[in-house]
């Protein structure tokens, strides 16, 4: 039987996304010192360890099973030579796709409103150079754009070959194509409706 996602979520990444949304409103309302103890407060050690069970080589929850006459991987010079969607596609598919992972469909946050929100609270918002050095929240709720067919294996940048998803789902399955890693297709089901806003609002005060 199909999975939704390499590994269901946790409700503490919930819990984060309300107190990431809060902080933001915080923030907008000129509440620094509760946007920063909010921010403190979604860094939750229980989601690095999720996070850190779903990517890298060798996850256990990656199963990956070659499936007879899969794309094999390309060398780089026969890969499509633009690898990620241009600024366009990129608005295009956070329209679609409403800022939630396609598979396992967490909230997810842009880069964007990250380094915002790192340079307005550099003291509770940590993003260093390695996984345990980054905030374990917006660690786990990256938003990446990945490809259904990765970039590696002869995929386009064709919307209906990208979905929008956290960052563990999209370095978890690294190279594999779904059907490889006994995914469902995303497109099987709509999109999650929700109120969350990626935390986007957050430029209509620092535009």
């Amino acid at each position: 039987m199909l999975r939704k996602c390499l590994k269901e979520p946790i409700k503490e990444i919930y819990d984060a996304s309300r107190y990431l949304d809060a902080a933001v409103s915080a923030h907008l309302n000129g509440k620094t010192d509760l946007a920063q103890e909010l921010i403190a407060a979604s860094d939750m050690p229980v989601i690095r360890e999720w996070t850190e069970s779903l990517w890298g080589a060798g996850g256990i929850y990656t199963q990956f099973q070659k499936i007879l006459g899969d794309p094999e991987k390309l060398p780089k010079e026969k890969r499509i030579p633009v690898r990620m969607p241009n600024t366009k596609e990129k608005a295009q598919l956070q329209e679609r796709d409403r800022f939630h992972c396609r598979f396992c469909e967490i909230p997810v946050i842009r880069k964007e409103v990250r380094e915002l929100l790192k340079k307005a609270y550099p003291d509770v918002l940590k993003w260093g150079s390695t996984n345990l050095e980054q905030h374990s929240a917006f660690q786990a709720m990256w938003l990446q754009y990945d490809h259904l067919v990765p970039h590696a294996r002869g995929g386009d940048n064709a919307l209906s070959n990208i979905v929008i998803t956290c960052a563990p789902c999209n370095f978890g399955r690294m190279n594999y194509l779904i059907e490889e890693v006994n995914v469902e297709n995303p497109f099987s089901r709509p999109p999650i409706a929700s109120s969350w806003d990626g935390l986007e609002r957050i430029f209509d005060k620092n535009s």
